[in-house]
């Protein structure tokens, strides 16, 4: 599945549109489990699949660059990501996609698209789920569980970085909802320049942060903590 993907989306990111990755030599610094990727998020399928491309091109000894899709022949298969189940059964596409390493996760705050009134129970077979894949390799997830911008991170992903430890490292990206519509499968517009920002981990007191602390520092990581609202432009806060 990666690799059939990888080959047919590798064009959109590299050709139609390009892709200015930054830091991701610190990538290969990293263990092989325990590492948690939080991001800002503009697609629902798009963001995951050029991480796919910027992990294994960097892990294949590339620098800041997909060029050369030689990288998809051996690509890391433990790379996991946190994603919604309603958005992964939601067609034959989104199944297939989801063989590529989802962890679907039912939502307690939304449902078809919809905020619910009275949340519900957080599910325990979700976080249980996501531990063991942080036990066997990299999880991607993202925070705020919308593609609006400016979105508060939900709590849940702070109790999972303090009940699990994991290494916590912030991307920053951009250009994605410019490029593609809201799934993140039809190409919308060429010629954009997408961004794509990794950060050094995130310094965290699993003991003494609380809740509250660990979502404020993930807010501000992956730049989407309300003062950053007075210099992004009104039409990027819309959509």
């Amino acid at each position: 599945v990666i690799f059939v993907f990888g080959l047919i989306t590798w064009y959109r990111f590299f050709r139609i549109n390009s892709m200015r990755i930054v830091g991701a030599d610190k990538l290969r610094d990293l263990p092989q489990q325990g590492v948690l990727f939080v991001s800002n998020h503009q697609t629902y399928f798009a963001d995951v699949v050029a991480m796919f491309h910027v992990f294994n091109a960097s892990l294949s000894g590339r620098d800041n660059s997909i060029k050369n899709v030689s990288y998809l022949l051996n690509p890391k298969l433990n790379i996991y990501y946190v994603a919604a189940k309603e958005t992964m059964h939601s067609g034959l596409l989104p199944k297939i996609l989801a063989y590529g390493g989802a962890i679907t996760v039912e939502r307690t705050w939304r449902s078809q698209g919809k905020d619910v009134t009275e949340k519900r129970e957080v599910n325990p077979n979700d976080t249980e789920n996501i531990r063991i894949a942080l036990e066997d390799g990299w999880v991607i997830t993202f925070p705020q569980g919308t593609t609006k911008s400016f979105k508060p991170v939900r709590k849940g992903t702070a109790h999972i970085i303090k009940q699990y430890r994991p290494i916590v490292v912030p991307i920053v990206i951009d250009g994605f909802r410019r490029s593609f519509d809201k799934k993140g499968l039809r190409l919308k517009k060429k010629g954009i320049q997408q961004s794509f920002v990794i950060k050094k981990p995130l310094e965290i007191d699993y003991d003494n942060d609380t809740i509250e602390q660990i979502v404020e520092k993930v807010e501000f990581a992956i730049e989407q903590h309300s003062s950053f609202l007075k210099v992004v432009p009104a039409e990027e806060v819309v959509n």
